[in-house]
């Protein structure tokens, strides 16, 4: 490799080209040096772009454990959703940004659903915003109505309306608690809800908020759903969002410990029992003449085994009797999956 050029022959190198005027005279010039010399380019700084309109005050840290956190909680809040509105609704974290309050309010739509959040002991409010989208699909489908994505209304929610979907915002709010116990114990309560986002300022508008937006998907409808943590309400805690303590990375495996210690707890714990018997048909008019001591025949044969199940699972084969004067069961045979049974369903006996 060749050696750089110390100050002096840089500046007669410099003094020669100014004098001949020549493009070859940096030729000539290195020509005369009895040594190869490479000549040393400034060592430039590098710059990196802020914009002062939007402030990155969150660290990247904490966005990627913002990130990790909510991801499962929008896996848990998409079950327990579905679980109520019984249909399947996925929701899917799309993104988490930071913009400044002002940013977030003029991207909504007018009229929203806009919920404003009490969550102690952070010190600031949250939002919870719902888009018209998705939020008009979800109240038909709790009034019964079916997966088909209708006409999106344009209007503030009515009274009743907003009591139906009290029920999604507090859902939301029991998941996100579970979301943040590791964290903190966070105690979201909504204070009100707004129709128009710009009549609500929680923050000074140039202040910066985390955006944390969802995709809600039931059946053909689709629609965001956004949570905005204002800078300030997280500013104190940032030390327990940038530790990774908290995280699950995957499953344990179970401890001989743990496995005694919870055996304990639920060896008392009472379950209910349901036996099998048989099926049947009769007509109405039977049913309802049926006393105390009617034999009612199946075609069940008396040495075929009944099934008995624990909580709505299939668990044994068993033949009915009596034991001390009493009605019993005894117990056959442990069935290894619910196909065994033969695909009777649990009744009572």
């Amino acid at each position: 490799m060749g050696e750089f050029l110390n100050q002096t022959e840089v500046e007669s190198l410099l003094s020669a080209m100014e004098s001949s005027g020549e493009s070859d005279t940096k030729t000539e010039a290195l020509s005369g040096l009895s040594r190869p010399y490479v000549v040393a380019e400034p060592k430039h700084a590098k710059v990196t772009p802020y914009d002062f309109k939007r402030p990155e005050r969150v660290g990247k840290e904490q966005m990627r454990a913002l990130q990790t956190l909510h991801e499962g909680f929008g896996r848990n809040f998409g079950a327990s959703l579905s679980a109520l509105l019984r249909s399947i609704v996925e929701v899917k974290l799309t993104s988490v940004d930071q913009l400044t309050y002002s940013e977030f309010v003029f991207s909504l739509e007018n009229p929203t659903c806009f919920n404003l959040i009490q969550a102690d002991p952070l010190e600031s409010n949250l939002i919870l915003d719902i888009n018209p989208s998705i939020l008009f699909p979800i109240i038909d489908r709790l009034l019964g109505g079916g997966r088909e994505a209708g006409p999106v209304a344009r209007r503030p929610l009515t009274e009743i309306e907003l009591r139906l979907i009290a029920r999604i915002t507090n859902l939301f709010l029991d998941e996100m608690h579970h979301a943040w116990e590791n964290v903190l114990d966070l105690r979201p309560s909504v204070v009100r809800v707004e129709s128009n986002p710009q009549l609500v300022q929680i923050v000074p508008p140039n202040e910066v908020v985390v955006l944390i937006s969802f995709e809600m998907t039931l059946g053909d409808a689709r629609g965001m759903m956004n949570l905005c943590i204002p800078f300030n309400s997280i500013e104190r805690i940032g030390g327990k969002l940038t530790a990774n303590s908290w995280v699950s990375y995957g499953r344990k495996s179970p401890s001989t410990d743990g496995v005694e210690q919870i055996s304990q707890q639920i060896s008392g714990s009472v379950v209910n029992m349901v036996v099998h018997l048989a099926d049947t048909q009769i007509t109405t008019g039977d049913l309802i003449g049926l006393r105390v001591g009617d034999i009612i025949t199946t075609e069940h044969d008396i040495h075929t085994p009944v099934t008995v199940s624990v909580e709505g699972h299939a668990k044994f084969h068993a033949y009915p009797g009596a034991y001390k004067g009493r009605k019993a069961i005894e117990i056959d045979r442990l069935l290894e999956s619910p196909k065994a049974a033969g695909g009777q369903p649990p009744a009572s006996g």
